[in-house]
């Protein structure tokens, strides 16, 4: 007979879900309503105008997907593109690559700007390729590459494409609510995001905002969105602001009440006390973590306050490290990926997981294990490194 399911309790510091707050937990509970109902419909309202707000923008068009990630990823990619157009793709880990997957999928061209794993992407090379490719229609990067913890600049690569006249598409799925987006002051076209992460939300939806610009791209399209679920011209029907809405699809209800539930809080705390919040925990936790002696993959410069890319000696067992992790102390971290897999942990501080006590446990919980497999680690050191640096801040 099988039986209820009930989950561990766990710690979640890998790349992502991340531990979800309470108070979003008790949203995701409340009383299922139905998606066409008035006070849904006022909800939906609200929720768009704090996506809004977590953008920094005024785009009509802002709404959360009803789908993760990968999911927003492929709304910008197959709403904005026809086969033949040529899309800049900026890749410098896991993520870039799946932009190209989608950009191909598309009947698109995509024109590849490829850059180290761990390095942020070089905007002179890009620059190159865009004089090279004046009928591109598209520039799209990663804002912040989970898979290797590099922050690229944003503002500025947009600052490329207005000067060359192409849309700037933005994987923003890491960094909305962890570091600096701007969407209206940095001229992005369209910016996709994910709920699991930083907003500390469950996983399922995937927040998007495209400019006037990019909606009119879509409206005029020659050729139909492949996908019907997400083709914008039909979705906007439901999520628009017309005062009776169509159907599309029945929206996921009590997960939309847990997604306003984290803008709430996000809006509570202020966007500059969350990027405060989040680089101070980084910062303490690069003190405990290079006093254990351990090394971070990404220059100081573009590391990610909540992606952390840290690299281990080959002696170290990767697996058997994350599993007693897991098993001792309830606590998760992420493997390497790619090109980095077997190398590196990807340890998050994201959204309600960005904390005091996340940091020193991990710090501890790490240094116990490498001692134990015999690595000289002074585990005292490095939680007292990052707690002096609380102390000092």
């Amino acid at each position: 007979m099988t039986n209820s399911f009930h989950p561990p309790v766990r710690t979640l510091m890998g790349p992502g879900p991340s531990d979800v707050n309470p108070r979003i937990l008790e949203a995701l509970s409340r009383p299922t309503i139905g998606h066409l109902d008035p006070a849904f419909i006022e909800m939906m309202d609200e929720i768009k105008e704090l996506l809004q707000f977590a953008f920094q923008t005024s785009n009509k068009l802002t709404l959360p997907v009803s789908a993760p990630g990968s999911a927003g990823m492929e709304t910008v990619f197959a709403n904005l593109l026809e086969p033949g157009d040529q899309v800049v793709v900026c890749q410098n880990g896991v993520f870039g690559g799946r932009m190209k997957e989608n950009v191909e999928r598309c009947g698109a061209e995509a024109i590849m700007v490829e850059d180290e794993w761990g390095c942020a992407v070089d905007l002179d090379k890009v620059e190159q390729v865009l004089q090279q490719n004046p009928e591109a229609k598209a520039l799209a990067f990663v804002h912040a590459e989970t898979s290797t913890g590099v922050r690229s600049d944003a503002e500025a690569l947009c600052g490329l494409s207005a000067k060359y006249d192409c849309l700037s598409i933005v994987d923003a799925v890491t960094s909305l609510g962890g570091i600096d987006i701007n969407v209206d002051a940095w001229g992005v076209d369209a910016i996709y995001s994910g709920t699991q992460k930083c907003l500390s939300c469950v996983p399922g939806l995937s927040p998007v905002s495209f400019s006037d610009r990019a909606a009119e791209v879509i409206r005029n399209r020659k050729t139909r969105v492949q996908s019907w679920f997400l083709d914008l011209n039909l979705v906007m029907g439901y999520w628009g602001s017309e005062a009776k809405r169509s159907y599309h699809h029945t929206a996921p209800v009590n997960s939309l009440y847990a997604l306003h539930e984290s803008l709430v809080i996000l809006r509570e705390e202020g966007l500059q006390n969350s990027w405060d919040r989040h680089h101070a925990n980084h910062l303490a936790f690069v003190a405990g973590i290079e006093a254990l002696g351990l090394k971070f993959v990404v220059d100081e410069e573009y590391r990610l306050p909540q992606l952390n890319a840290v690299s281990f000696p080959s002696s170290i067992d990767d697996a058997a490290v994350r599993s007693r992790l897991l098993s001792e102390y309830d606590l998760e971290i992420g493997a390497g990926l790619g090109t980095l897999a077997g190398s590196v942990w990807r340890i998050g501080l994201m959204g309600y997981a960005s904390n005091k006590t996340n940091v020193r446990l991990c710090l501890s919980a790490l240094g116990n294990i490498l001692s134990d497999m015999g690595m000289p680690c002074d585990t005292a050191k490095a939680v007292k490194a990052a707690s002096t640096l609380y102390s000092n801040s």
